[in-house]
């Protein structure tokens, strides 16, 4: 019998199972498909990520620097307002790359990763979990005193255990052209209704261009829009689905949730980089796979850490349904040097923020 079964191998599982076998725990860790992909995440990250990576990460997977973001009101040609730092504000990665990076450390850390192998079945017991998984080999049940459910926004593992869905799950698009850009801004347009599309350069990987919306909004119809604007033909186009709020709980009787599948989201970006792999931090450091209990110590932890982010982040979202009116105004007011860090919303109260904010008035 495992310790702990891992479910999905994006970065907030591969996290968990690096975490985990580091501390002696016998892991494995099941990828449906190959480690990174389909690809349906952005690689815009704020610079904390190489707090999370391994020896000579960066020179493998990074792209491009950005200092700042435009923020439009219309599209490609409206006026911009310019949010910048003067220093590196964020980078650019190869996504890819990053979870095919983290998966090797969790395979280095002694984590048994194994790749095409799709869960079928979960039950829980009072003593162990029963996990059936298809794989090369066949179909094969598994047994582990504990299960992390770290399978992504429409998680297997949360609906065959029945626990509550996130709040709402956003429609989200990518696709990438093949420019050459260097440039060291992102653009923001507030065009997709209550959420937002985006430009994001990535060096000699060409450009990123996304949107996001709720289901039942036209996505397709507004992202050509956007890529009209742009006249830029692009590929490898893909979508996913984003999470956004979390349930009231992402535990059961030995089984948890991580990452997406928690909805450990950003509600302003509906990035889940950093936020997944906090939490993952936090499980393995709290859960005990022979103390069932340890799961109210894990809710507790990343809630204590993320809540007043995701709850400053819902306010920072309803800007952008804002009339258009307003959102010149505001963005006029507010544009410009700013001090804020891009996974944190309480940042905006910073002594860094504030000083960049007093200083626009002398």
């Amino acid at each position: 019998m495992y310790d702990f079964v891992v479910v999905g191998v994006g970065p907030a599982g591969a996290r968990f199972s690096r975490r985990a076998a580091e501390q002696g725990y016998d892991v494995l860790a099941l990828e449906q498909g190959t480690v990174g992909t389909p690809l349906a995440c952005s690689g815009h990250v704020s610079t904390d990520i190489w707090e999370f990576t391994g020896k000579g990460a960066r020179e493998e997977l990074f792209q491009n620097e950005v200092y700042g973001a435009r923020f439009h009101v219309g599209g490609p040609h409206s006026e911009p307002y310019p949010f910048y730092k003067d220093e590196v504000a964020s980078n650019v990665i190869d996504r890819v790359g990053l979870d095919r990076h983290l998966a090797d450390l969790a395979r280095e850390a002694g984590a048994d990763v194994r790749e095409e192998h799709t869960v079928t079945g979960v039950t829980e017991h009072h003593d162990r979990v029963e996990i059936v998984a298809s794989g090369p080999d066949g179909t094969v049940k598994h047994e582990a005193k504990m299960l992390a459910g770290c399978d992504g926004a429409r998680s297997r593992v949360r609906d065959e255990l029945s626990l509550p869905q996130p709040g709402e799950l956003l429609h989200g698009v990518l696709a990438f052209s093949d420019e050459d850009d260097h440039e060291d801004f992102v653009d923001v347009h507030l065009t997709a209704p209550t959420f937002f599309a985006w430009r994001i350069p990535r060096g000699e990987a060409g450009v990123e261009y996304g949107l996001a919306a709720p289901p039942g909004v036209q996505v397709n119809k507004h992202f050509r829009e956007l890529i009209d604007g742009y006249e830029i033909d692009v590929s490898h186009r893909c979508s996913g689905a984003i999470p956004i709020d979390p349930p009231d709980r992402v535990t059961g009787r030995r089984a948890f949730l991580i990452g997406d599948a928690a909805a450990q989201t950003k509600p302003f970006t509906g990035g889940g980089i950093l936020y997944g792999m906090t939490s993952a931090d936090h499980a393995a450091r709290e859960i005990d796979p022979d103390r069932p209990t340890t799961l109210a110590a894990y809710e507790r932890a990343w809630r204590e850490d993320l809540a007043r982010e995701q709850e400053l982040g819902r306010y920072l979202r309803r800007a952008y349904s804002f009339p258009e009116p307003v959102q010149h105004v505001g963005l006029g007011a507010l544009s410009g040097e700013i001090g804020v860090h891009m996974d944190r919303p309480t940042s905006l109260l910073s002594p860094t923020h504030l000083k960049a904010m007093l200083s626009r008035l002398r």
